[in-house]
């Protein structure tokens, strides 16, 4: 297994990008980030292409099919599978979304989990047996959601600061989804942000979304990255301080050179944190 330190700004690995990365790598990308399910049994060029990177960059798994809160059993072969695949090409780290997105088959949405303290439990049971399997502590993002479930007993930041102290696991935050949720919910983004456990923060996400209406955003991550969103990135470093932070980007894919601006625009961002860090412990 590789020792590569996941830090800096990242971008997603996605075979569309493949012949450009392979040319060159822009130094403004640090790490990658891929969804397991779409690699695991993935052979020949595309198989040795993945193998070429991991072996000189940190990589991030980030799943999309887990569904930590359906009905149905924990796809526990899917996690073995994936606990195999991150041992071969040493990535250390592995995310779900907060969320589920199957019933008898697969929904093909992420769906909100009701925020009661019965959910809490069953989510976080299902949290410490994905742990146990791929054994990593693994980090959960706070979903996007459109409709809020019928049935609540704590609002939306109550629920993940439970289910991480009952699961004892890591937060991946989404910055886009907490700015889409607070538009579409309204609520305060940075009072949500602010409310969440600095020390479980290791990983983020930026994205871009589609407006629908004045009150009404699709996380679609088929858009650039917007100005309200950027100073949320901001305003997230300045109260939890800076964590490897990943540009996301899964439609209207548009060329190397145009991705990596925003990568370099999270980068600048961080090293400004970063700075202003090192000037204050250093008076």
């Amino acid at each position: 297994m590789n020792s590569l330190r996941l830090a800096g700004a990242g971008l997603g690995f996605r075979r569309e990008l493949i012949a450009a990365l392979k040319i060159q790598v822009p130094a403004a990308i640090d790490f990658f980030e891929l969804a397991p399910e779409n690699w695991i049994d993935l052979g020949g060029a595309h198989g040795r292409d993945l193998r070429c990177f991991t072996e000189r960059y940190p990589f991030v798994c980030h799943g999309l099919s887990l569904s930590l809160g359906g009905p149905t059993p924990l796809d526990e072969l899917l996690l073995h599978k994936t606990r195999q695949f991150m041992d071969t090409h040493g990535i250390q780290l592995y995310t779900e979304h907060l969320s589920y997105c199957s019933d008898d088959g697969h929904l093909y949405d992420l769906l909100p989990i009701p925020f009661t303290e019965e959910a809490v439990k069953y989510v976080a049971a299902r949290i410490r047996r994905a742990q146990d399997i791929l054994e990593r502590r693994i980090a959960i993002e706070n979903a996007s959601f459109y409709v809020a479930a019928p049935i609540a007993d704590m609002d939306e930041a109550d629920f993940i600061r439970a289910v991480l102290l009952e699961a004892d696991c890591d937060l991946h935050l989404d910055v886009n989804n907490v700015y889409v949720n607070s538009v579409n919910h309204r609520y305060d983004p940075v009072e949500f942000i602010r409310t969440l456990p600095t020390g479980r923060i290791v990983y983020m996400h930026m994205a871009g979304h589609y407006r629908e209406a004045d009150d009404l955003l699709i996380d679609t991550h088929g858009a650039a990255v917007i100005d309200p969103v950027w100073a949320l990135l901001d305003e997230t470093y300045r109260i939890h301080g800076v964590a490897p932070t990943l540009l996301e980007r899964d439609f209207n894919i548009p060329p190397l050179a145009e991705l990596t601006r925003e990568v370099e625009r999270i980068a600048r961002i961080q090293a400004a944190h970063q700075a202003h860090e090192r000037a204050v412990r250093a008076s």
